[in-house]
């Protein structure tokens, strides 16, 4: 038994950027919820499953602050949503969306003889994986905050919408601006 929400099969997925394959927890999980297990040891958080890390993502907002239960909901229906409308995995829908937007560069600044410069640099695959899930999640609970869509049903568009490489996409938008403001420091 590999599957998540008893619904949809974890074997089946696969992970084609070859960077992030080992920060993309697919694991068997039978509740998504760890506790916290995972905060004091470093880079333990790539061993939480990619389901609760969205979870989490969603609880950060001041709104779904520390509300595991209506931040599992959301994403539970979003999965839903995303599987009747693409006739798909939605897991493997949201690993190709995180493929595609997490960004490969973005600036730092550095001092320099009293000088601020801004200099581009790669970003390990770890930090990839949490801005692509801060972007997804941001992009959807904006567009559903005073609006009659539901926080689920965004966050279904914004994941399916992200996997299709849509421009629509408020995190493809953020990836691409990120890398822009790169290049522009190269």
């Amino acid at each position: 038994m590999s599957q998540i929400f008893d619904k949809w099969d974890l074997k089946e997925v696969k992970v084609e950027d070859l960077g992030l394959i080992k920060y993309i927890c697919l694991d068997e999980v039978l509740v998504p919820h760890t506790l916290g297990r995972h905060v004091k040891r470093q880079f333990a958080k790539s061993k939480v499953s990619i389901i609760e890390r969205l979870m989490n993502k969603i609880m950060k907002t001041e709104r779904n602050s520390g509300k595991k239960n209506k931040a599992y909901n959301i994403v539970k229906g979003a999965l839903v949503i995303i599987s009747k409308k693409t006739k798909q995995n939605p897991i493997q829908i949201l690993v190709k969306a995180i493929e595609n937007t997490s960004p490969r560069e973005e600036t730092t600044r550095i001092r320099y003889g009293g000088i601020g410069y801004q200099v581009a640099v790669d970003i390990s695959p770890q930090r990839r994986v949490d801005l692509s899930l801060g972007f997804l999640t941001k992009g959807a609970l904006q567009s559903s905050f005073k609006n009659k869509k539901s926080a689920i049903a965004c966050l279904a568009d914004e994941i399916i919408l992200a996997s299709e490489y849509d421009t629509r996409s408020f995190a493809i938008q953020k990836k691409e601006e990120k890398e822009r403001v790169a290049r522009a420091a190269h």
